[in-house]
C-alpha cells in the first residue's frame, strides 16, 4: 500500500512539474497546442511500450473500447491544451488550481447523467469552490491584471476536459486493459492536436535547443506519470489518492513562484487553499462514482479478464 501511494504521489509530482516545464516552453515562444502535442506524443510511445510488454486480453477488437477510449483521448487533449493555454494567459499556480476543480465537473456531469444524487453538502462544496475561484482569479478586481478572462476560462475548461477523460476511461475500463485504453486515447490526442497545432513548429521542435524540455515534458507529463498513477491507484484507497493528488497543484504553484518568479497576493492564496481543501474533502468524504480512474478488472496486474 505504501509503495502504491508513493506511485500516485510520484505521478502527481510529475504532473505538477510538467506545468512548470510547459510554462518555460511557452515563455520561449512555443504554441500551447505544440507543447501539448509533444506531451501526448511522447506519452504515446511509453504506453505503446506498456501495451507491447503486457498485450494480453487488451480488448482492442472491442468497438466500445475504441469509442470510449477516443472520448477519453478527446478529454486529455482538451486538458493538456487548455491547461497550457491557461498558463500562457495567466500563471502556473492559477492554471493548476483551476484544473484541480475537475472533481466538481465530475459531480455536475454525474448529476446530469443521474449517476450521483445531489445533496445540500455537495452543492455547498461546489459553491465554496466557486468562491475560491473568484478569490484566486481576482475577477472581482477589474484592475488586477495578471490573469485574463481567456486564462480563467481555459483553466476551467482544462478541469472539464479532465472530467471527460475520467468518464471516458471509466466506461472504457470494462472492455479492455488500461494500457490499451491509454494507447487509443493518446493516439486520438496526437491526431487532434496535430490538426490544431502549428505544423511548422511541430516539425522543427525536436531539432531546436528546447528539445530536452519537450522530451522531459513528455516523459514526466504523460509517459511515466499515467502509468505510475494507474498502477498506484489500483492498490490505493480513493480517499488516500485524493489527498495525495494535492501534490500536483502545490508542486506546480511552487514551481511557478520559485522558478518562474510568479507572484500571488494574500487573497489568491486564500482562494487556492479554499479550492484545494474543499475539493479534497469532497473526494474523500463523498466519493463520487467517477472521482478517480477506475481499477482495471481482472486482477492486480492490470489485465482484463474475459
Amino acid at each position: 500500500m505504501a509503495g502504491a501511494t508513493a506511485l500516485v504521489m510520484l505521478a502527481s509530482l510529475c504532473w505538477g512539474l510538467s506545468g512548470g516545464i510547459g510554462g518555460i516552453l511557452m515563455a520561449d515562444g512555443w504554441d500551447a497546442f505544440v507543447v501539448s502535442f509533444y506531451r501526448g506524443a511522447i506519452g504515446l510511445v511509453f504506453v505503446l511500450g506498456w501495451l507491447a510488454i503486457r498485450p494480453g486480453n487488451s480488448g482492442l477488437a472491442n468497438r466500445k473500447l475504441w469509442f470510449w477510449s477516443a472520448i477519453a483521448g478527446l478529454g486529455v487533449a482538451g486538458n493538456f491544451s487548455f491547461y497550457f493555454l491557461s498558463i500562457s494567459e495567466g500563471s502556473v499556480a492559477v492554471a493548476a488550481t483551476l484544473m484541480y476543480c475537475a472533481p466538481v465537473f465530475v459531480y455536475l456531469l454525474s448529476f446530469a447523467l443521474k449517476l450521483e444524487s445531489p445533496t445540500p453538502l455537495k452543492w455547498a462544496a461546489i459553491v465554496m469552490v466557486m468562491v475560491g475561484i473568484v478569490l484566486l482569479t481576482r475577477i472581482y478586481d477589474v484592475n488586477a491584471g495578471g490573469v485574463t478572462a481567456l486564462g480563467v476560462g481555459a483553466g476551467l475548461l482544462a478541469g472539464l476536459s479532465y472530467a471527460i477523460f475520467i468518464f471516458g476511461f471509466k466506461y472504457a475500463a470494462p472492455h479492455g486493459t488500461p494500457q490499451a485504453i491509454l494507447t487509443i486515447a493518446f493516439t486520438a490526442l496526437v491526431i487532434i492536436l496535430g490538426a490544431f497545432g502549428d505544423s511548422s513548429e511541430i516539425a522543427i521542435a525536436l531539432s531546436t535547443p528546447d528539445w530536452p524540455l519537450f522530451v522531459t515534458l513528455g516523459i514526466l507529463g504523460a509517459g511515466l506519470s499515467f502509468i505510475f498513477y494507474i498502477i498506484g491507484l489500483n492498490h490505493t484507497a480513493p480517499a488516500v489518492a485524493s489527498i495525495v493528488a494535492m501534490v500536483e497543484p502545490v508542486t506546480a504553484s511552487l514551481f511557478g513562484v520559485v522558478v518562474l518568479e510568479e507572484t500571488l497576493v494574500a487573497l489568491q492564496i486564500v482562494g487556492m487553499a479554499l479550492i484545494l481543501a474543499t475539493v479534497t474533502a469532497l473526494s474523500v468524504f463523498s466519493g463520487p462514482p467517477a472521482a478517480a480512474l477506475p481499477e482495471p478488472e481482472g486482477g492486480e496486474d492490470g489485465e482484463q479478464a474475459d
